[in-house]
């Protein structure tokens, strides 16, 4: 027995799972969890001392690359200052307007501690603003576990949403509405049984929290006409896609504004952090100069602010890295579809720039009901396989694959030998 099954079996027995996150776990693929212990680049390393190819890079935030030696001087620097003061600080001044000042659709912004907690807030200031209370979600699209968003991600469209967790009183949900992802027709539809109380559309707008799933052409912009046409405000979740996909995310990917944007990791370089912003009308309704109560105790963090301002900065400063990722993700995925079109295998590859998914089904994936037709035994044994030859991905069918500016060509080739080996049977 290794020591991270050692350390399983401790943790089990006083962190529920074992895990403090369920994405950590390693339950469908029946093996406990590797435990890390340090990581450098494009590589982390586990307790026993086995080196990976890391394609979490800690679920998006890491796009620079694992202890990437700027930001870790900042936090190094920010530390001999102290960790936590509660009060406010020059640094959260800095981090609000260099964001204000290069993404155009955020005229203010406000920093909490979690993607989670982003959306929670830009759901209420969302209702506050607008006097309404329907939401409407994508069945498929994950906005983190508060009550309102925890709606049973079945498919088709749903009137009321059914809680899709124990705990979650029916009444917190009843007013979250589930569409079809890259279904506008859907959409309208709960729009016109709302009738006229839609006070927002959320949506990841690349999905990629049930695999990658792209947008049809037009369903964002239909998004965009949908909710002006009804008097809603549209939400882009960019948890994962904010200052991924491009520096304006996916807004400026794919040339749609929305009202509001939720941010998460990315902008702490991977400290716990969040926020969410928009349009100054809107955000001026937030505590305490507006109705809209939100609070955090921990929010602005220095440390947390330190290693993020100095990741945007980098990135804006370096735009290049986007074209290098978009070429990243080609080299990867467009060579898994090779391997798979080789070894004659019907499997679909999805990819957005650096982000993409191998789905172990025969059909296109464009939905939440097309990727449950996954086949997720195979992919488990596909991630065991993989896991053999030293890489390391999301224990799960339904989660992303990314990129970071430290995976060389030589670190794809690679992994495209390790995922050729495991085909060739």
């Amino acid at each position: 027995m290794g020591l991270s099954e050692e350390l399983f079996d401790r943790a089990v027995k006083v962190i529920p799972g074992g895990v403090n996150s369920p994405v950590r776990a390693y339950g469908a693929i029946g093996i406990a969890p590797r435990f890390i212990d340090r990581a450098d680049g494009c590589h982390i390393y586990d307790v026993d001392g086995k080196e990976y190819v890391d394609y979490i890079d800690s679920w998006g935030p890491m796009i620079l690359g694992h202890n990437f030696p700027e930001v870790k001087e900042s936090v190094l620097k920010a530390c001999e200052k102290g960790l936590s003061f509660g009060c406010a600080t020059a640094i959260e001044v800095e981090m609000a307007e260099f964001i204000c000042d290069h993404i155009p659709h955020v005229d203010m912004v406000r920093m909490v501690n979690s993607g989670t907690e982003a959306v929670m807030s830009a759901v209420r200031v969302a209702r506050g603003f607008t006097g309404k209370n329907k939401i409407i979600k994508f069945a498929g699209c994950y906005h983190g576990h508060s009550d309102a968003m925890l709606v049973s991600a079945g498919s088709g469209v749903m009137t009321s949403g059914v809680p899709d967790s124990a705990g979650v009183p029916k009444g917190c949900t009843e007013d979250t509405m589930t569409a079809v992802y890259n279904d506008l027709d859907s959409v309208r539809a709960l729009m016109e049984q709302a009738d006229g109380q839609t006070a927002a559309v959320i949506v990841e707008a690349v999905g990629a929290n049930m695999g990658v799933v792209p947008p049809k052409k037009g369903f964002l912009e239909g998004l965009r006409k949908l909710c002006d046409e009804y008097g809603a405000l549209l939400i882009f979740d960019e948890v994962i896609t904010g200052f991924r996909l491009a520096f304006g995310g996916a807004a400026e990917y794919f040339g749609v504004t929305p009202d509001l944007v939720t941010y998460g990791k990315i902008i702490g370089a991977g400290m716990p952090v969040g926020a969410y912003g928009g349009r100054r009308e809107i955000m001026e309704l937030v505590s305490p100069v507006g109705k809209v109560y939100q609070a955090g105790t921990l929010s602005g963090n220095p440390i947390a602010m330190a290693a993020g301002l100095t990741q945007l900065k980098y990135l804006y400063e370096h735009q290049e890295i986007y074209k290098d990722l978009e070429e990243k993700g080609k080299r990867l995925y467009g060579g898994m579809e090779k391997i798979l079109a080789e070894k004659n295998l019907p499997y679909h590859i999805n990819h957005v720039s650096s982000l993409g998914s191998l789905f172990f089904t025969e059909q296109e994936v464009v939905d939440y009901t097309s990727a449950k037709s996954s086949d997720t035994k195979a992919f488990s044994e596909y991630f065991k396989g993989m896991l053999a030859q030293g890489i390391h991905m999301a224990p799960s069918q339904f989660e992303a694959m990314f990129l970071s500016v430290a995976h060389t060509d030589e670190i794809i080739d690679q992994t495209l030998e390790a995922v050729r080996n495991y085909f060739t049977k």
